[in-house]
């Protein structure tokens, strides 16, 4: 078992790193830290400097950006340092698979340009076919010290939950409570409302509709907080908006530096990412748990 980070020595994975440092010590788990090379780029070094001589340089490299992070201080945890070639995306689910990875810890780096805002395209492949838990950590945060800082930093989870399909929640609700408990964090449970879209504008049945339909998840989700231990405290809260838009905007205004997301089944494929699990990924700006199925 091990904690996974890819690393592509940009200064966002350097946060992700600090993170999942964090996580394998407090989990009592190896770090593996893994960079992909570029097959054509591996041919070329291959040519010019002998074979294998790319993955020398990426070993080196890796040594360096790790002791650079940490300032030449290990993070106590044991750290393996892996190479591969080939995919990004496919890499890091392989080695997952391999390592019986508990965790995949990686920066939500997006392009530049027009899709500044967008999830990094590796990130977004990985969250599509993922059977691990990934911890999309922020591109312009700097990453923890130590545990002290992440408990100070969260001090309430957002849990988005979608209350109309049955069997969806307890798992990520129960991911998230013990989460909880550890940092000893307060978890508010989200459900949004969205508008009824009336084929006639200004149709007499449509407010009267979302009106009950808002009344009707708020008695639901709060039956289901009701079941649910004491510890750690969970509030119920229910808005009406588009579903993205609104948990970022919450996540924000309550101070939720944390949000725990499941991401959609299919029983073919497996883990999938839903529309809203990605728009949120793309707008919010703290951390993201995704977490599939089989977690």
């Amino acid at each position: 078992m091990t904690i996974l980070c890819p690393i592509d020595f940009s200064e966002p994975s350097r946060g992700a790193l600090r993170y999942a440092a964090i996580a394998a010590s407090y989990a009592g788990e190896s770090l593996t830290l893994l960079t992909v090379n570029d097959p054509l780029l591996e041919q070329a070094a291959a040519m010019a400097n002998g074979p294998g001589s790319l993955d020398a340089d990426a070993r080196r490299e890796l040594e360096r950006f790790v002791n650079d992070t940490f300032s030449g201080r290990p993070p106590g945890v044991r750290i393996d340092i892996a190479v591969a070639t080939g995919k990004p995306d496919a890499e890091i689910l392989r080695t997952a698979a391999e390592r019986k990875a508990r965790l995949i810890v990686m920066s939500s780096r997006g392009a530049t340009g027009i899709r500044k805002l967008f999830l990094g395209s590796v990130t977004e492949r990985v969250l599509r076919a993922t059977t691990v838990p990934v911890l999309v950590t922020p591109a312009a945060e700097t990453g923890p010290v130590t545990a002290d800082d992440i408990r100070k930093t969260i001090r309430r989870i957002l849990v988005p939950v979608d209350i109309t399909i049955a069997g969806s929640m307890e798992q990520t609700v129960e991911g998230a409570r013990q989460i909880g408990l550890i940092l000893g964090a307060q978890i508010l449970l989200v459900h949004v409302v969205e508008p009824v879209r009336a084929m006639v504008p200004g149709h007499a049945f449509a407010a009267n509709v979302d009106n009950e339909r808002r009344d009707q998840a708020e008695q639901r989700l709060q039956a289901f907080v009701e079941k649910l231990p004491d510890e750690p405290r969970v509030e119920p809260l229910v808005v009406f908006g588009e579903p993205a838009e609104e948990v970022a905007k919450i996540a924000t205004d309550r101070q939720a530096a944390l949000v725990v997301m499941g991401l959609h089944a299919s029983a073919v494929a497996g883990a999938r990412m839903g529309s809203v699990t990605y728009r949120v990924l793309s707008v919010t700006h703290g951390l993201v748990l995704a977490l599939p199925p089989s977690a």
